[in-house]
C-alpha cells in the first residue's frame, strides 16, 4: 500500500489512485488532518497485511481485521472495532462511487454496540479553575486563548485550531470565518474576550494580527513554519491543565459541551443554542442538551407521596 506522503503516481492501479482521492475528500469534508492520518494508517495496515486488492476482499477478511489484535497488542474495544469497520466501509463506499468495485464487504457485518460515556460539560467555576491552572508562558497564553475561544464560540476543535490570521475580520466589526462540518463556511462575531486573549498570546510570541500573513495560524508553535499548534499537542496540554486544576480527564470536545451548557445556564432557548452550535436540526440539539443536562422529572414527588414516601 502506498504512503500518503509519496507523490501521486498516475501509473498506480486505479484503486490506489482512488486512495489519494478518498483521503483528499476526507480532509475537505472533515477539515481535520488528524482524521485523514488515522484513516490512512488504518487502511494501509488493512490492505498491507491482507495482501489483497479491494475486489478480492471478503466480509470475513474485514471481520478478522476489525476484531483482531492491533499494534497495541490488546484485544480491541467495541469502539475500536466500530472505528475500523467505519473506516473500511467508508473507503468502499467511495470506491463504489468511483465505479472501481461494485460491493462493500462491510455490508455483511454487524456493527458492535458501543456504550459511550455520557457527555459532560464544565461549569463556569470549573472553567475558571482550568484557566487559573495555565502558566503565563507564551505557550500557556496561547492555550488559554484557545480554551477561551472554544468555550465562548462553541466551535469544534478543528474549526478553532485551523483559524488563520486572514480569518479574523476587524474593520466594521469583530468577526471570524471558519469552515464547519461538511465543508460548510460560516462567519460569526468573535467574542471580545477571545479576541483580546488571542492578541495577548500573539504578543507573547512577538507576533500581531496586523503583521501576519493571511495563511499564518493564530496559534503559534515553535518550528511550525506558520502552521500552528497541532491538535495532538493541544490535547496533551489540555489534559495536563485539567489534572493541575483537579478536574477529571477529558477531551477537547468537552469545551463544546461546556459552551452549550453555559448558554442554557444563562437562559438561552434550545433554538438559540441550536443556531449557536450549527446543528442541522432542533431535534439534534434537544438530544444533545438532554444528554448533557439529564431529563427533568416533574412528577416523581406526586408518585412518592402516593406510595407514602412524600
Amino acid at each position: 500500500m502506498v504512503q500518503t506522503l509519496v507523490p501521486f503516481d498516475e501509473n498506480l492501479p486505479a484503486w490506489e489512485q482512488a486512495f489519494y482521492a478518498f483521503l483528499a475528500e476526507k480532509e475537505r469534508r472533515s477539515g481535520s488532518m488528524r482524521t485523514v492520518d488515522a484513516y490512512s494508517r488504518m487502511l494501509q495496515r488493512f490492505f498491507g497485511t491482507l495482501g489483497k486488492t479491494p475486489e478480492q476482499v471478503t466480509g470475513p477478511d474485514v471481520f478478522a481485521f476489525a476484531h483482531g489484535i492491533g499494534p497495541s497488542g490488546r484485544k480491541p474495544a467495541a469502539i475500536t472495532i466500530g472505528a475500523r469497520l467505519a473506516c473500511v466501509s467508508s473507503f468502499y463506499r467511495f470506491l463504489i462511487r468511483m465505479k472501481i468495485v461494485t460491493t462493500n464487504p462491510c455490508d455483511q457485518l454487524e456493527r458492535p454496540r458501543a456504550s459511550p460515556a455520557p457527555p459532560r460539560g464544565l461549569s463556569a467555576d470549573e472553567i475558571r479553575r482550568l484557566l487559573a491552572a495555565i502558566p503565563e508562558t507564551p505557550s500557556g497564553l496561547r492555550d488559554r486563548a484557545i480554551i477561551i475561544t472554544l468555550a465562548l464560540t462553541g466551535r469544534r476543535r478543528t474549526e478553532v485550531l485551523n483559524l488563520k490570521a486572514g480569518d479574523i475580520i476587524q474593520p466594521g466589526g469583530l468577526l471570524y470565518t471558519y469552515r464547519g462540518k461538511g465543508g460548510k463556511q460560516g462567519k460569526r462575531e468573535l467574542p471580545r474576550p477571545a479576541f483580546e486573549a488571542i492578541e495577548t498570546a500573539l504578543a507573547a510570541w512577538d507576533q500581531s494580527l496586523a503583521e501576519m500573513a493571511p495563511n499564518d495560524s493564530i496559534w503559534p508553535s515553535p518550528s511550525s513554519n506558520g502552521r500552528g499548534i497541532t491538535s495532538g499537542t493541544f490535547y496533551a496540554n489540555l489534559r495536563r491543565y485539567l489534572k493541575t486544576a483537579g478536574l477529571p480527564p477529558a477531551g477537547v470536545h468537552i469545551l463544546r459541551h461546556s459552551a452549550a451548557k453555559l448558554r442554557r445556564d444563562v437562559g438561552e432557548s434550545i433554538e438559540d443554542v441550536s443556531r449557536f452550535l450549527d446543528h442541522s436540526s432542533l431535534a439534534t440539539t434537544t438530544v444533545y442538551l438532554r444528554r448533557l443536562e439529564g431529563q427533568e422529572d416533574r412528577n416523581w414527588g406526586a408518585v412518592a407521596e402516593a406510595i407514602g414516601l412524600g
